[in-house]
């Protein structure tokens, strides 16, 4: 009898395991450190046009499966790589039992005239743009147990991207749209709706972005999904980066741990300032984030002849320190990003944007996952045929010979 009540309780808690699983919502996701979330972009290439395969994404997410990563963030849905990253995370969810990989599905926002040779018009919006919504509806809908958060634009508010940015109605629109096919059960009500901006769009920042339609927005999103880079700041608002005088005596070690416990604590600050404006609006709902991260090589304003501000160690310490963070305060962190994409600044090879990823182009594992590589983590994985191996051939002195001290005197 006791044996009997075993095996039926047995393959209860199985299948209730294996329903949660397929229907587990955005609300029980975020904030859950249990999911664990990046940014993905799985390009090989200088040029966007040749776009990963659905075979070389699931070589990816099985990648980032091992690293016990279960949510992941995309940008567009205009080219194909929106679509194949569900094809292949849905074949991937046949072949291995209990696989978990969920989509925060972005849909692309610019505004009139955006990328073109004319001048951008903010206040009006591209005509692309209910394209990219009507397609990030259409997949969410066809993949409902895997798209579980639909971001309406990247950093389309934030006046620095003076090429499209849009205003802040603009986004509302299509926020609200959303909300209302939910309303109109034509989109699961379970699916998170947000937008992904800079700290300061969300009011974090000057009073310039604190106008009516944007307190409209922060009332109308099922969260805030907000992106700080202290690595940016380091050369555009460097009042926390470099050594105080009490530290001269330190180690360069120690010099730069301090360094980046003050990035850490500037990026803790601007996520505090989105929550302290959105309160102000007697709001009160979820903040994330969707992007943070540090880049690893640079030969022009984070590098050492700029801010000194990249490498793999600084790197490294920045994704220890925001992890540990944002996992005590409940917080899902999109790190930015799983994988270097080299078409983002194809001119520049040594360009910022282009080594933002913890695993390089030659899928080495930089030195943020070396222990990965030691724990055995990637054991049979391949990225293009090859197994994650270590950057610096693991060789920890070899690296430090690239690592900079910044050394512009703090006086405050």
């Amino acid at each position: 009898m006791h044996r009997l009540l075993y095996i039926i309780l047995f393959f209860s808690v199985s299948c209730s395991a294996k329903t949660n699983a397929d229907t587990i919502t955005a609300a029980q996701i975020l904030g859950n450190p249990n999911y664990q979330a990046i940014c993905y972009g799985g390009y090989r290439t200088p040029s966007r046009d040749v776009e990963p395969t659905i075979a070389e994404i699931k070589e990816d997410m099985r990648i980032l499966a091992a690293m016990k990563i279960k949510l992941i963030r995309t940008y567009n849905v205009h080219r194909k790589e929106a679509s194949n990253l569900l094809a292949a995370i849905t074949e991937l969810k046949k072949e291995q039992k209990n696989f978990q990989m969920y989509v925060m599905l972005g849909a692309w926002i610019d505004c009139k005239n955006a990328f073109t040779s004319q001048a951008p018009v903010h206040n009006e919006e591209s005509e692309r743009n209910a394209v990219e919504i009507a397609e990030a509806v259409r997949l969410a809908n066809q993949y409902p147990d895997i798209v579980k958060i639909i971001a309406v634009g990247n950093e389309a508010m934030v006046n620095w991207a003076t090429g499209y940015y849009v205003t802040p109605n603009i986004i509302l629109k299509w926020v609200k749209y959303l909300q209302n096919l939910k309303q109109q059960n034509k989109l699961s009500k379970d699916i998170w709706i947000t937008s992904s901006d800079n700290f300061a769009s969300w009011g974090g920042g000057g009073k310039e972005y604190h106008v009516s339609d944007l307190n409209e927005l922060i009332k109308a999103v099922d969260y805030i999904s907000l992106h700080t880079y202290p690595m940016h700041d380091t050369h555009y608002n460097p009042a926390f980066w470099g050594i105080k005088e009490s530290e001269q005596q330190l180690t360069n070690k120690e010099k730069i741990d301090a360094a980046m416990m003050r990035a850490r604590d500037y990026a803790i600050a601007q996520y505090q300032s989105v929550v302290k404006y959105m309160q102000s609006l007697g709001v009160n709902k979820p903040v994330h984030i969707g992007e943070t991260g540090w880049a690893t090589v640079c030969n022009e304003l984070y590098g050492k002849n700029g801010s000194k501000a990249v490498d793999e160690y600084k790197s490294a310490l920045y994704y220890k320190l925001i992890r540990e963070w944002t996992n005590k305060e409940n917080i899902t962190c999109f790190f930015f990003e799983a994988f270097d994409e080299n078409w983002k600044n194809s001119g520049n090879p040594l360009h910022s944007e282009n080594h933002f990823g913890l695993i390089n182009m030659q899928g080495q594992a930089k030195y943020v996952i070396w222990n990965l590589v030691d724990d055995g983590v990637f054991k049979g994985l391949t990225r293009n045929g090859k197994p994650i191996s270590k950057t610096y051939n693991g060789n920890e002195q070899a690296l430090w010979a690239d690592v900079v001290v910044p050394d512009k005197l703090i006086t405050n």
